[in-house]
């Protein structure tokens, strides 16, 4: 497998990993492109001041067919958020093909604390993207607005496709996208679809599944179950200390 295909692989793991915010509001009124926006973007802040610790552990696969072969990879990740000292990660196990692991799963870990290193690479705002109204929908029972996701620039973190933004809460929920700049020449196409789980709150990443289609043939598939969380807010941390 070469360096250029294994990098196209990492990519889609990155995107994935972009976080969606945050805590209750209702919409009320039918809203505009820019106020949607502008809700998310207010939760999403709430939330990093609320959200003070979580931690879960991760189930990352990765399978690979091609040339008459198929090759997979799966990886136990213990994942621990802080919002001071940021993500950390411990691999629990490992099995399969090393090179996937070592070259895929484990530089997408690293692509995911450099994306949470630095917010603006990932922000959902108006400088990353620019936005158009699809129209609404239901998942899971709750109400959504759809909208449609255009990069203004091909950053490795940024993506294009569908969102589905909470009425309520104001999070994205769902989304099914490709990455905005292909990472690899012998990278086809890769489509994304990801969806979120409310936990005590908050919509953290629930699953992701990611298919790359390679251009000599062959399909890697990623998958990402982000677990059951463990959560710490700025309420329980207060009271904790006292």
């Amino acid at each position: 497998m070469s360096r250029s295909l294994i990098r196209g692989l990492i990519a889609p793991l990155a995107l994935a990993m972009v976080p969606a915010g945050a805590l209750a509001q209702n919409a009320g009124h039918s809203m505009t492109v820019a106020e949607i926006v502008q809700q998310v973007q207010l939760h999403n802040a709430a939330r990093q001041e609320e959200l003070k610790q979580y931690k879960a552990l991760r189930h990352y696969a990765v399978e690979y067919k091609g040339f008459s072969r198929t090759v997979d990879g799966k990886m136990d990740v213990e994942m621990s958020y802080d919002a001071v000292t940021g993500k950390s990660f411990r691999i629990v196990s490992q099995t399969g093909s090393n090179l996937l692991c070592d070259k895929v799963l484990k530089r997408a870990i690293d692509s995911e604390k450099e994306a949470s290193q630095d917010k603006s690479l990932t922000a959902f705002n108006e400088t990353n993207y620019s936005f158009s109204l699809l129209g609404t929908d239901t998942v899971n029972g709750r109400a959504t607005y759809i909208l449609h996701e255009e990069p203004r620039m091909e950053g490795k973190f940024l993506s294009r496709g569908k969102i589905w933004i909470d009425a309520e809460d104001f999070a994205v929920i769902k989304m099914e996208t490709e990455p905005a700049k292909n990472p690899s020449f012998w990278i086809s196409r890769t489509s994304i679809s990801s969806s979120s789980v409310k936990t005590d709150g908050f919509w953290l990443p629930g699953h992701t599944r990611s298919e790359t289609k390679v251009r000599i043939g062959g399909t890697a598939v990623l998958t990402i179950d982000y677990g059951t969380y463990k959560v710490v807010t700025a309420e329980a941390a207060r009271l904790g200390s006292e």
